[in-house]
């Protein structure tokens, strides 16, 4: 009765941001692969989705490699339409990416940046997700769409997130509403919420800038309990179980992979002070 519970086996599963130079969307790319999916490489990266395309080969499963700036909407139409004639049906669509141009305060911000960000990390999740949904309704084979969101879309951050932030805020809402809005045709609709990750580019950061690091170790561990960041595989098995069958009755969730920062109150500790 359980058994296959988390099998993707026969799945067709499109990742964007899943380049090899990321962070999020390549470990999901890998990982949909290790479960039996067949994997659509989507990246505005081309050398990077090429890596990642054939990693997914050395590992026995079928997949389709596009270079695709999800804001631009003539390339995503594209990039579902060639995913569509080389698969035949797309089951599971990874929303990843997304752009942070600036990091300034609110009144600082150019119109670019804010545009870029919500272009990148908005538009573009509702423009895959409208391909991905007419695709699912034509086939009328169900289907999972999942969204990445962050901990900044669920509370105020500050410190020049606001472009960000309010994106993200909109990737909360974007996953309520499409999972109300397409429940009674089989497709769920869940994001998974992110605190911050150790990603390439972070890595990079950690190494080549010091006070970028003694600020991660100083301020952002004070606000995940488990003391340390996510790292791009603690998504792995989240992401499987919501696009598997062991999550069929489940749509609309949010759900935290954040090491404990949302369930922390904003004046809690997960330490005691020195000498208690």
């Amino acid at each position: 009765m359980h058994e296959g519970l988390f099998d993707l086996t026969g799945k067709i599963a499109v990742v964007t941001g899943a380049g090899a130079h990321g962070g999020i969307g390549h470990a999901l790319a890998l990982g949909f692969a290790h479960y039996g999916a067949d994997i659509v490489v989507a990246d505005i990266d081309k050398e990077g989705a090429g890596i990642t395309g054939e990693e997914i080969e050395s590992i026995g499963r079928r997949t389709l490699v596009a270079t695709v700036d999800v804001s631009d909407e003539e390339q995503v139409e594209d990039l579902f339409t060639g995913a569509e004639e080389y698969f035949g049906q797309i089951d599971i669509l990874a929303n990843v990416p997304f752009a942070f141009p600036e990091r300034v305060r609110p009144h600082e911000l150019t119109l670019e940046g804010w545009q870029k960000t919500l272009d990148v990390s908005l538009t573009g999740y509702f423009l895959c997700a409208r391909q991905a949904l007419r695709s699912m309704i034509e086939n009328d084979t169900g289907g999972c769409i999942l969204n990445i969101g962050s901990i900044a879309g669920m509370t105020g951050v500050g410190r020049g997130n606001f472009p960000y932030s309010t994106a993200k805020g909109g990737v909360t809402q974007l996953t309520r509403e499409l999972a109300v809005e397409y429940a009674r045709q089989g497709i769920r609709v869940n994001a998974i919420i992110p605190a911050q990750v150790l990603t390439p580019a972070l890595e990079n950061m950690l190494l080549t800038n010091p006070r970028f690091r003694d600020t991660i170790a100083n301020e952002f561990l004070k606000g995940i309990p488990l003391g340390r960041l996510m790292e791009p595989q603690d998504f792995i098995g989240p992401a499987v179980f919501l696009c598997s069958a062991a999550a069929a009755a489940m749509t609309g969730v949010l759900l935290p992979v954040d090491g404990g920062n949302l369930a922390m109150n904003a004046g809690g500790s997960h330490t005691w002070p020195a000498g208690e």
